[in-house]
């Protein structure tokens, strides 16, 4: 029963792709930061997020990732491009305390700059 899992998102799990995710393209938004860099080639794209200990205690690190998580799975299934690496950061205080709606505005906006959409 596949049907429950959007397809064409793949996680980044190696820190050698956070590392290189880190050395590319970085916007900085209210609610996250978004470093994304292409592969070059044609997979679907891939995800990681990452929030350090400034952002909070676990519970609060934990819930950080889970609002990047549901934003990534609404904003990117559409709007992320094949063959790029996108990492989203918690920002400490904002991440957790924007409105989900304001979050998923920060994220779109982000895609839009990175890949050279808005100014």
């Amino acid at each position: 029963m596949a049907g429950h899992a959007r397809p064409g998102l793949q996680r980044l799990k190696k820190r050698r792709d956070f590392l290189a995710a880190a050395s590319a393209r970085r916007q900085v938004m209210p609610g996250l930061v978004l470093q994304a860099r292409r592969r070059g080639d044609s997979d679907p794209p891939r995800v990681g997020f990452t929030c350090s200990r400034r952002i909070g205690n676990a519970v609060t690190r934990n819930r950080a990732r889970r609002r990047l998580r549901a934003a990534a799975r609404a904003v990117l299934a559409e709007a992320g491009r094949p063959g790029w690496d996108y990492v989203l950061i918690g920002r400490p205080g904002a991440t957790v305390a924007r409105p989900f709606a304001l979050l998923l505005g920060d994220l779109r906006q982000a895609l839009q700059r990175i890949h050279g959409g808005a100014p």
